[in-house]
């Protein structure tokens, strides 16, 4: 069995193969990990290979967080099935959630709402749109990235998170990446992995004989 589980969450029209660079780079990195990059649920609205965890056709401000609250059902099944495959059903403290873009706003209000109190959130270029209240389990870290120069998600997204999972209770940390736009960075990426590693530590050296 691994000692933890990294579960990857693309963006909108993407797919969880998008993420296979950085799997094989952090598998490298902690072969005692196991990783996972699902396919959101849903077909995307504006392609047909494409994948999405909500419809994002009409989305507004006043409707996005209703949305949020109506995948959360297909989301939770997708996250258990991982689990389960895995061999760590029932144990979300070992499970990391990594997201980007709408993977990144599913995964904060897994936190917010209460549902999942996992290791740790890594959450790429995302925001929080998530209903209110927030019942977050608050021993969950949060790391928000973000780059500066991102045309489809404003950094100011990230200090909004970041000030909301704050006064309710969450441990945040926010890197913000100079010139990097709507995409996954070396740095960023760097980051990401540092961040894992203080929630999912190796397993401490065999005492010497």
């Amino acid at each position: 069995m691994s000692r933890g589980l990294v579960i990857l969450l693309h963006g909108v029209g993407s797919h969880g193969a998008a993420f296979a660079p950085v799997i094989r780079q952090w598998s490298t990195q902690r072969p005692d990990l196991a990783f996972a990059a699902p396919d959101a649920p849903f077909a995307f609205d504006h392609a047909p290979m494409g994948r999405q965890w909500f419809s994002i056709q009409g989305v507004t401000d006043t409707n996005r967080a209703e949305r949020v609250a109506s995948a959360r059902a297909s989301f939770d099944t997708t996250l258990l099935a991982c689990m389960d495959d895995a061999g760590l059903a029932g144990q979300p403290e070992r499970v990391v959630l990594v997201g980007f873009s709408q993977g990144s706003i599913m995964a904060l209000d897994a936190v917010v709402s209460g549902r999942w109190p996992v290791a740790g959130v890594v959450a790429f270029s995302g925001r929080l749109a998530s209903p209110l209240p927030y019942t977050p389990a608050l021993h969950t870290p949060v790391l928000l990235v973000h780059g500066d120069a991102d045309p489809i998600m404003p950094v100011r997204e990230a200090s909004r998170a970041a000030q909301a999972l704050e006064q309710a209770g969450v441990a945040v940390k926010t890197v913000i990446l100079p010139g990097v736009e709507h995409t996954l960075s070396a740095e960023g990426v760097a980051q990401a992995a540092a961040f894992i590693h203080t929630c999912l530590p190796p397993a401490s050296a065999e005492p010497l004989a």
